[in-house]
């Protein structure tokens, strides 16, 4: 059995923001795979269903962001888990938005949603970083992932959590390359081999050779020319 997690913070007032994609990208899944329905438990959101061969929880913490690791310790201690059968869908400052990215271990770069499962689990569970873009300044980072996506991120952002799902189930088994190019196939599908040839400029008719002189034409002729006009 796997869990994975979606980071947010709950309630209507959050249901938009960039920190909440984590959300989003479990709410697709349980949606596109047929989950049961969402019900509370562990403090937060769970359904359960089957990704391929493969059961899996999903997890949304009802902590908020800071304290989310209370609710993912106590799912994994309820079923036994290990965390390496984690998986945590989060929102990334240092990726493009729109990006996608598979880490296992390692630290949590000052995200406060990861550094409270830290403290509950560990750092030894997986990780897929949902790029949303960094404000360009430290000081403005709070702000700006507490605000909703603008609108002009709707295309790529529907995009991105479709992709997610699509490539759900080569994620629970395993197969990170594959998860990643289904988001790929979403987000930058491959173009065409196969192109319409520009029209070429219709050619333009060639210029037609000045015509001789009508040798019949000999008004204002000299006798002289009159005679070379017989000769030609």
């Amino acid at each position: 059995m796997l869990l994975f997690v979606g980071l947010g913070n709950p309630g209507g007032k959050y249901e938009k923001n960039r920190h909440n994609i984590g959300f989003m990208a479990l709410d697709r899944i349980a949606s596109d795979h047929g989950f049961a329905p969402w019900r509370s438990k562990f403090q937060g959101q769970l359904t359960e269903g089957k990704l391929g061969s493969e059961k899996v929880l999903l997890l949304k913490p009802e902590t908020f962001m800071n304290k989310s690791g209370q609710s993912v310790g106590e799912a994994m201690r309820f079923y036994k888990l290990e965390p390496s059968d984690v998986i945590v869908f989060h929102d990334e400052l240092d990726l493009a938005p729109g990006k996608c990215r598979v880490k296992q271990g390692g630290g949590h770069a000052g995200h406060n949603g990861l550094r409270s499962i830290h403290a509950h689990i560990g750092e030894d569970y997986g990780r897929v970083r949902l790029g949303i873009g960094h404000p360009g300044r430290k000081d403005l980072v709070s702000h700006y992932v507490l605000q909703d996506f603008a609108k002009a991120d709707a295309d790529w952002l529907d995009d991105l959590v479709r992709g997610l799902s699509d490539g759900a189930p080569e994620l629970a088994a395993g197969h990170n390359d594959k998860f990643l190019n289904a988001v790929s196939l979403r987000t930058a599908p491959a173009r065409s081999s196969k192109s319409t040839p520009k029209p070429q400029a219709e050619a333009k008719p060639a210029a037609m050779p000045d015509a001789p002189p009508d040798p019949s034409d000999t008004e204002d002729r000299s006798p002289l020319q009159k005679l070379m006009d017989k000769f030609r």
